[in-house]
Formats: C-alpha cells, sequence, structure tokens
C-alpha cells in the first residue's frame, strides 16, 4: 500500500489505498437502468467508481457473467473496469444465484491472485456473501453497501427468502464498514439487524448537476413529443416493489377530480424487471384499460441515463409511489431537474424528500392521497415553482466527488485498523 498522505491534505484528498475490487454480483453497471436488474444500483456503482478513479483510486469491478458474448474484461474509463466472472449458467435467475455465491468468489480470487487489490467493497447481500469469503482468504477490509434490505422488503409485503436477512446479518457481522444512503435507513439497519455504530456510515448517493438540472419545460415535452396537459411522471423498473400501479392509479384519481388535474397524462419510464416483471407490466395496461386512462399513459422503453433529464424537466410532477426505498435517486434526480416530487412516506425517502419544501410524502398506499397532493401542485404555480427550485438547490449539495471523498476516508480508516473478526 502506498505511505500515508501528508497532514495538510484535506480528508478524501489523500490516496492510501491503491486498487479496490468492487463486487457487483447480479447486475452490471453496464446494464441499462430501468430494465432486468438494473436500477439505481447500477447508477450508483458506475458513479460512484468513477469518481473514486479520479480521486486516484483504481477500481476493478467483477460481475457474474450473463452472456457468453460479454468480453472477459471492459475498459469503463481510465482506473475504472469491468470484469465478467463465469459462476454458474449465464442464464440462472436471480433466485437462483444464492447456489453459485461460492464459485463467483473463487473466480474473483483467482482474479485478485493475479491482481491484487487493497480493499474489498461489495453491493448487494449476494455481493456482501461473495466478500465476506473473499475478505477472509485475502485478510483486506470488506465494506458493503446493501441497497434494499431484505427484512425492510418482506416487512412491507415483498416476498423474499428467509436465508436473505440471515445472510445480511452474517455479513455485517463481519463487515468493517457498512454503507448506507441516509438516517432512514441507518434506522432500519440498527433496529432489524445488529450494527456497531462505530461501523455504520451514512454515504448520500450524488447527482450529476451536469446532467440533471433544470430547463425549459415547453422544449423538453417538444423533444419528446408529448401533447398539451400536466404530466406526470414514473421512472424505475416494473415490478411490484416500485409502485407504478399506484401512479396509475393516481392519475385516474386526479384527472377525475376535474379542474386542474382533468387533462393529466402520466409517462411510465421503465421496463419489466424480476420474476413478475412481465406480469406486472400486463398488470399496469389492464389496469389503466379499466380505469379508463389508457389514452393517456404512455409506456416509454428503459433509456440512457442521461436522457432521462428531459423526462424529468417534462414533468409537472414525479410521482415515486415505492413500497420500500434506501434511498430513491430517482426524487433526488427530478429534483435537481427542478420537478416537485410525490413520494411514498418510506425509507429513504424521507431523507431525500422534504415534506412541503422540495415536495410531499405520502403515508400509506392511497391514491386519493397521492392525487390531492398532485392536484395542490398543479393548482398552484407558484408552489410548484417554489417546489421545484428548493428541490433543485438542495440537489447541488449532492456530489459524486464528495460520496467518493467520504467512502475512501472510511474504507482508508478501516484499512488502518485491525480488521473486525466474525462473531
Amino acid at each position: 500500500m502506498a505511505p500515508d498522505a501528508p497532514d495538510s491534505q484535506t480528508p478524501g484528498e489523500h490516496v492510501r489505498l491503491l486498487r479496490v475490487a468492487v463486487l457487483c454480483m447480479h447486475t452490471s453497471p453496464l446494464h441499462q437502468p430501468g430494465s432486468g436488474d438494473g436500477g439505481g444500483l447500477n447508477v450508483y456503482v458506475r458513479e460512484l467508481t468513477a469518481a473514486l478513479a479520479h480521486l486516484g483510486v483504481d477500481c476493478d469491478i467483477y460481475t457474474r457473467r450473463t452472456d457468453p458474448s460479454q468480453p472477459d474484461r471492459h475498459e469503463v474509463e481510465m482506473g475504472v473496469s469491468v470484469t465478467h466472472v463465469d459462476a454458474g449458467a449465464p442464464s440462472l435467475d436471480k433466485d437462483d444465484l444464492p447456489a453459485v455465491v461460492s464459485a463467483f468468489a473463487d473466480r474473483v480470487g483467482e482474479h485478485l491472485a493475479r491482481r491484487p487489490v487493497d480493499a474489498l467493497h461489495a453491493h448487494y447481500w449476494l455481493s456482501g456473501m461473495a466478500g465476506h469469503q473473499l475478505k477472509h482468504r485475502l485478510d483486506i477490509p470488506l465494506a458493503v453497501t446493501f441497497h434494499t434490505l431484505g427484512r425492510v422488503k418482506t416487512s412491507t409485503g415483498d416476498a423474499e427468502p428467509r436465508h436473505r436477512g440471515e445472510a445480511e446479518q452474517r455479513v455485517i457481522d463481519c463487515a468493517d464498514a457498512v454503507f448506507t444512503s441516509g438516517d432512514a435507513e441507518a434506522d432500519q439497519l440498527r433496529s432489524l439487524y445488529e450494527v456497531p455504530p462505530e461501523r455504520l456510515h451514512v454515504l448520500t448517493p450524488g447527482v450529476d448537476r451536469a446532467m440533471f438540472a433544470p430547463g425549459q419545460r415547453h422544449a423538453a415535452r417538444a423533444a419528446i413529443d408529448l401533447p398539451p396537459g400536466p404530466v406526470l411522471l414514473f421512472v424505475g423498473r416494473l415490478q411490484p416493489l416500485k409502485g407504478a400501479e399506484l401512479a396509475v392509479e393516481t392519475l385516474a384519481a386526479t384527472r377525475a377530480a376535474g379542474t386542474a388535474g382533468a387533462d393529466a397524462q402520466l409517462v411510465i419510464v421503465g421496463g419489466p424487471s424480476g420474476p413478475h416483471g412481465e406480469a406486472t407490466l400486463n398488470q399496469l395496461r389492464a389496469m389503466a384499460d379499466g380505469l379508463e386512462v389508457a389514452d393517456h399513459v404512455r409506456f416509454v422503453d428503459p433509456l440512457p441515463h442521461h436522457l432521462l433529464s428531459t423526462y424529468y424537466r417534462a414533468a409537472d410532477v414525479c410521482l415515486v409511489p415505492s413500497r420500500s426505498e434506501s434511498f430513491g435517486l430517482v426524487a433526488l434526480e427530478a429534483a435537481a431537474c427542478g420537478t416537485p416530487v410525490v413520494a411514498s412516506d418510506v425509507g429513504g425517502l424521507r431523507d431525500n424528500v422534504v415534506e412541503g419544501s422540495t415536495g410531499y410524502l405520502v403515508a400509506g398506499r392511497s391514491s386519493d392521497e397521492f392525487a390531492r397532493r398532485v392536484i395542490d401542485i398543479l393548482a398552484d404555480p407558484l408552489l410548484a415553482l417554489r417546489l421545484g427550485d428548493a428541490g433543485s438547490r438542495r440537489a447541488e449539495r449532492h456530489s459524486w466527488r464528495t460520496s467518493a471523498a467520504a467512502a475512501l476516508d472510511v474504507i482508508d480508516a478501516a484499512a488502518r485498523r485491525e480488521l473486525v473478526a466474525c462473531l
């Protein structure tokens, strides 16, 4: 490892770590967000590793090969690479991946024997399990970011295998650092898992302000050929967790209320995800038809991340009706573009959306309550302007460089301490 940096340098600007192995077993940051298993995690890994590379830390991302044609190694940019490793058949379903965690760890371990690293950063519980094994083989620190938590999802009605929560606990017991996206997720980790406070660190995701910033709404609407009338926007994978059905019901309730929302339309950007993805898409279409709003709902296939800004700018309101959310990057990106957010009062959205300042949080799953807040915004242009301006200004606090510097400081400190031993 490199020698300690001079004391005169500011936190996050020194580099003791030279290379980090980033484990992203179940999905690749090269995959399209909004489809399959690709979502905010993909964006998070891509942006955080790029920012770490700019601080002088090489990031080797390891992911499972899901297509035989994928290259062994892909250079994303200077200091960031993605390596595809073989662990089980490429076509394995996500639910079958726990059986190949050890195979994934073995293959990654072979790469690390040839290209050593100073630390591991695992994303999601499956990667955490692999990282747990590799930590003991290599005697290097392990940091983990779960992104979603099995016990939280179970508490909101989503089916998760019991062993997931138990596996997460085992990873937490041995991790040298556990990153959480905000105070709400930190509270969940404390209450549902036994996380020593000195190992729990808030690492808020960033937003690329060069990409996500306010712009002219009429120009954005013209660019994507939207008809006149208020626009509600949903961005996310089409799976039960993300609550797209509540967005459709909210549109129907908004239109039924008349006045400001009578001509409202809904744009849904995202594709089927997970074992119930196709069924969710079919249910959404059937629901829109049954509620007689099918002509006012536009489905848009998943888009490259940089193109989402046009949709955010085109919208009057961004809906984030998730059942649970560790942070909710969509809410931050929409706010950065000056679009008010109406979101579920759950998890990290409580950190992300400031009630009455950048948008509104709605308790429960009532479409009437969501519609009431939407109508409040549509009926009062000055309120909409105030919420959008406050959201955009608040988003300026969040940068990936700041997040990377904080992550570097935490992992660097872990590397200087005696490693945590399994309980």
